[in-house]
């Protein structure tokens, strides 16, 4: 988790540099359904590599936002979680769920 200090003075800024990219909101978006295993979120984000799912996954995880839980069973399990943190973020993405549909139905009154 980054201090106080590393993060950026505006708070649009900080929330931005914690969940601004494409596929960190959509890797979050998921995870407020429910827990997701690694490869049923690489199927689920079309175009997303292993690699930047893999760097995302532990940014929000190092940043708190996310819990990465091992199971010990045969094969092994993994399960990826909004954290306690994660969940405030769930009316950000609410609120822009709400907008972008919005968006849509005024596009299409337009077009």
């Amino acid at each position: 988790m980054l201090t106080k200090e590393e993060l950026p003075e505006c708070d649009v800024a900080t929330t931005v540099q914690l969940i601004g990219s494409k596929w960190k909101l959509l890797i979050i978006r998921n995870l407020r359904m429910r827990p997701w295993r690694f490869n049923e979120l690489q199927k689920n984000l079309e175009g997303l590599s292993q690699k930047v799912l893999t760097d995302s996954l532990r940014a929000l995880e190092a940043d708190g936002l996310v819990t990465r839980t091992v199971y010990t069973e045969v094969p092994p399990r993994v399960e990826y979680a909004l954290s306690e943190l994660g969940e405030t973020i769930r009316p950000i993405l609410d609120a822009m769920e709400q907008w972008g549909a919005g968006y849509k139905e005024m596009a299409g009154e337009r077009g």
